[in-house]
């Protein structure tokens, strides 16, 4: 008996051993490898939290648990976490972060306390001396509860909706973008999170954006060149130390006009002044992942979707590239409250993402926001969850989503 206890422990072990979250991951050539060596695909959907509030949507509505179990019943397996840097420029130089009662009243106003009373009364774990990071705490503990993933990603310096030319976000030293206090937001977050990770919170964080989709300020924006150079001179700049703070994480690098163009990348060609990008000289090749975003709506062609993509980015894909990179469509989506489901875009991406073996998360989980653009309780038609976050918006589109899920994961 005793020997039969002991083989059934042994027996046991491997499951133990390789439970989730199997983290940290790394990449080989094309591919994102969990801990155990075994492919991992990016299939979830965006949850936005760098608005005015600097809080997840959706929490005056429905709970933390309930939302992760929606995305979790449709078999997803990551969340792209969205954050301002804002939050942690209040943590350095405002002395500390924001309770969220004040945040609420700081963006909403007259209706801040409303809003407040709903998110703890939904929420009852948080009460008026929680922080805003205390509920991405929150949020990774709960996805890590359910057995999903966290990414990351750094949406804006200043929490508001994103995204245009004008919104003092877009490029490297424009009104809100203040480049060095950007890089220092990410190190407080890539150190804050490895903290974490010690003292065994946030297990399921895997990955971190650099930056959601750099664009061309207009005439009154940044000084700076709106090129190839400067993007390589910072995002690099800010890569090294994330990982320095944190060498666990993969590193998601986005590209122009609204991260849809990573034309030099793959093929390591000069970005201007001599500099090239070369994944070979990175002591931490391995953490290096490419992002794109897609949203041709009104596209009437596969194939030219097909081109454009694979040109302006998925070729770092392919076996012919210098730089052979995992790319990830961190960003697609479409209207929920009509037949767009059924169109040319949507069913094109249903087939390219299964067809190129590549992860993706959908825009966007959200049925409704605090606040945007002025407007607050903002109906999101193109939120996946309908506006109280109580049910899916179409049932229809759903049912294409879990056919890009199984296929994908397939």
């Amino acid at each position: 008996m005793y020997l039969l206890s002991v083989f059934l422990c042994i027996a046991a072990l491997p499951t133990l051993l390789f439970a989730f979250p199997n983290a940290p991951f790394k990449t080989t050539t094309r591919w994102i490898l969990d801990s155990q060596g075994e492919n991992f695909t990016y299939v979830g959907a965006n949850w936005p939290g760098a608005g005015e509030v600097m809080i997840p949507e959706g929490l005056q509505y429905a709970s933390i648990q309930s939302i992760v179990a929606k995305m979790k019943s449709l078999k997803m397996n990551v969340v792209r976490l969205t954050f301002a840097i804002e939050m942690i420029d209040d943590i350095k130089d405002n002395g500390g972060d924001v309770p969220i009662q004040k945040a609420f009243s700081k963006a909403l106003g007259s209706n801040g306390e409303k809003f407040y009373q709903q998110v703890v009364k939904n929420n009852p774990q948080f009460n008026s001396s929680t922080t805003r990071l205390q509920v991405y705490d929150a949020i990774a503990a709960e996805l890590a509860k359910q057995e999903m993933y966290v990414h990351l990603d750094n949406h804006m310096s200043k929490g508001a909706w994103c995204c245009g030319g004008n919104d003092g976000n877009a490029w490297f030293g424009d009104k809100f973008f203040n480049t060095e206090k950007w890089k220092r937001g990410l190190q407080y977050m890539a150190d804050y999170l490895m903290v974490r990770l010690k003292g065994k919170k946030w297990p399921n964080l895997v990955s971190i954006g650099l930056r959601n989709e750099f664009r061309k300020p207009d005439s009154a924006g940044s000084s700076l060149p709106y090129n190839w150079q400067t993007w390589y001179t910072h995002n690099i700049a800010a890569a090294d130390l994330v990982n320095a703070a944190n060498p666990n994480i993969l590193i998601f690098l986005s590209g122009l006009d609204y991260d849809t163009k990573l034309t030099p990348l793959p093929g390591a060609e000069d970005m201007g002044g001599g500099k090239k990008f070369q994944l070979s000289n990175f002591k931490y090749a391995d953490k290096l992942v490419l992002e794109l975003h897609n949203y041709q709506n009104s596209a009437t062609a596969c194939g030219d979707m097909e081109s454009g993509l694979w040109n302006n980015g998925f070729r770092a894909t392919g076996d012919k590239a210098v730089n052979r990179m995992p790319v990830v469509l961190t960003e697609f989506g479409f209207s929920q409250a009509d037949s767009s489901y059924s169109g040319v875009y949507a069913s094109c991406l249903r087939t390219l993402m299964a067809k190129w073996e590549t992860g993706w998360t959908v825009w966007v989980i959200a049925g409704s926001y605090y606040m945007r653009s002025g407007k607050q309780d903002f109906e999101e038609v193109w939120g996946l969850l309908n506006h109280d976050w109580s049910n899916w918006r179409s049932t229809s589109a759903i049912n294409a989503l879990k056919q890009m899920i199984d296929a994908s994961l397939k």
